[in-house]
């Protein structure tokens, strides 16, 4: 077994596969909730002006870092259903190479079917905070 983490293709239908198992949209949101909110959260240093990702209704603060050869990614927000939004985002993209972030672009919502369930003020703080992601990688690579 390799120490590398899965290309990140692979790593996001494993986690869209994983997800599918729960039935209900509404249920796959709430174990995404409860999965992310066992990560560690930022400190309150992290939790600054300057990681505060822009355009989002809630604040949202991500931390992107290069290790080695590859990015990490944290995050935290001040709601709940946010945080375990970006989270999400978060643990996908964590441990991916720079050229994977800035290509690979998120499924999840649709292969998951919360583009039914999220509002569009979601989807676009989701899409602002892949952004910010994305545009970090490209810098790096």
């Amino acid at each position: 077994m390799s120490k590398f983490p899965l290309p990140l293709a692979e790593k996001q239908a494993a986690l869209i596969a994983d997800l599918r198992l729960i039935a209900d949209p509404q249920e796959r949101l709430m174990v995404i909730i409860d999965m992310v909110a066992r990560l560690p959260g930022l400190t309150e240093v992290e939790r600054v002006e300057a990681n505060l990702v822009r355009g989002c209704m809630s604040r949202v603060w991500l931390v992107a870092e290069h290790q080695g050869e590859r990015c990490r990614f944290r995050c935290e927000a001040d709601a709940p259903m946010v945080q375990g939004l970006v989270g999400l985002l978060c643990h996908l993209y964590d441990e991916a190479l720079p050229a994977e972030v800035a290509s690979v672009e998120p499924v999840l919502w649709e292969a998951l079917g919360l583009t039914r369930t999220l509002s569009p003020t979601r989807l676009n703080g989701l899409a602002a905070v892949r952004a910010t992601m994305r545009a970090w990688a490209l810098r790096l690579g």
